[in-house]
């Protein structure tokens, strides 16, 4: 009947425009996807979850700072990091805007350089205690110094970063590797790219760095704050080749340092063994868990 062919003819144009309607979701996701790691962003909490195509867009245009998504990201951050590992740039640029989004949120005080310098054997008196490390965060703010702390996502290779927000520095710390000595030493080279006047922003993976002037400044400056470096080389020189525990317990002492910021070094130096004492290289996630 005619009424039969009528009703075919409508379900198949239905079923047409179904197919078309999915088809578009299918591209318009497949873009989202492409901008960044959508299902580790939610799963972090960083945007919200949905089956909404709309509502996903407009989340994550809100997360980038963006009116559309086939705009580029708002982003403070230059990149400039290591590529050796091709670490994906979709996850590094969202993680750089996750640091940002939550650098702005905060209220700092005015910053100076000479007065941030003035301030390093203070922010290192806490360098001896691993619960101490919870002070930082106030401290670094009362210096005009955005702080936060963003744990990495995959194939990102990242430890810290260090760029500027209009006039204010921001510093932040992955933990990756949630050990006293990863988390000085990466504290303490992102300051030295402050301290150093270094304007650029840097995304860096500390076991894996272009060492190029300005990062090997700031590791040199992080290296000699931690440790006096002639009080290193007399200890090296009295112990080696063999280093007790009790041996970098007490140089420890001595330099006012947590023992295991002075096995990172012997490790890192090559001086010890890796798989040796880790025991000293204690956690600090624990202590900056409101921040995480």
């Amino acid at each position: 009947s005619a009424e039969f062919w009528t009703n075919l003819e409508t379900n198949y144009r239905l079923h047409l425009a179904r197919k078309e309607s999915q088809e578009g979701d299918i591209a318009r996701k497949s873009q989202l996807y492409s901008l960044a790691p959508i299902a580790e962003l939610m799963k972090r909490g960083w945007i919200q979850a949905t089956d909404s195509i709309e509502e996903l867009e407009r989340t994550v245009c809100d997360f980038f700072g963006i009116d559309a998504i086939d705009q580029p990201p708002n982003l403070a951050i230059n990149f400039r990091c290591s590529q050796e590992r091709n670490p994906e740039s979709i996850a590094q640029l969202a993680w750089a805007k996750q640091v940002e989004n939550l650098a702005k949120q905060q209220t700092v005080a005015s910053f100076d350089r000479e007065q941030l310098q003035a301030a390093i054997p203070k922010i290192l008196s806490f360098a001896e205690n691993p619960e101490d490390v919870k002070q930082i965060p106030d401290l670094l703010l009362s210096l005009g110094i955005h702080f936060v702390i963003v744990p990495h996502l995959s194939k990102t290779y990242l430890d810290g970063a260090a760029f500027y927000l209009a006039e204010h520095p921001v510093i932040a710390l992955t933990l990756r590797y949630d050990r006293i000595d990863s988390f000085w030493f990466t504290l303490m080279h992102e300051l030295g790219h402050i301290v150093a006047g270094h304007q650029g922003s840097y995304l860096d993976d500390l076991g894996n760095l272009a060492l190029n002037d300005e990062e090997s400044e700031a590791n040199q400056l992080a290296a000699n704050w931690l440790i006096d470096p002639i009080a290193l080389q007399n200890f090296v020189a009295k112990h080696q080749p063999r280093f007790s525990r009790k041996a970098i317990e007490q140089f420890a002492h001595s330099q006012k340092r947590h023992p295991g910021i002075v096995l990172g070094r012997l490790h890192n130096d090559k001086l010890i063994p890796h798989k040796n004492l880790r025991a000293l290289l204690v956690r600090v996630n624990s202590f900056l868990k409101s921040m995480v």
